[in-house]
């Protein structure tokens, strides 16, 4: 079942930012870091769990979790959490640009 987030635009400014206040970090921010800790054996069982324990798409998850990830407040909560998050996004970015351009990563 598709709640139609996905096709919201990425740079809702006025929702993230109700979303994450910017002073600290709110229990669900809290909950989606120890949640990101985990790790996933079987494909799907993650964007199955996030539906369930967070009621929305995986898309928006992920929107969130780039948005919380780049807070000084998350890096605070969980350094190593949040520099390997922020290592593994950049690689992904770096490779899709690669593949873009045609050059191999």
């Amino acid at each position: 079942m598709d709640d139609g987030s996905a096709l919201q635009p990425v740079t809702d400014d006025r929702e993230d930012d109700h979303a994450f206040p910017a002073d600290l970090l709110s229990e669900r921010d809290r909950q989606i870091l120890a949640f990101e800790r985990q790790w996933w054996k079987y494909a799907g069982a993650k964007e199955q769990a996030i539906r369930e324990l967070f009621d929305m798409s995986a898309t928006r998850y992920y929107q969130l979790l780039n948005i919380l990830i780049d807070r000084p407040e998350a890096l605070e909560c969980d350094p190593m959490l949040v520099k390997r998050l922020r290592r593994v996004r950049t690689q992904r970015q770096r490779r899709r640009a690669a593949s873009r351009l045609g050059i191999r990563p």
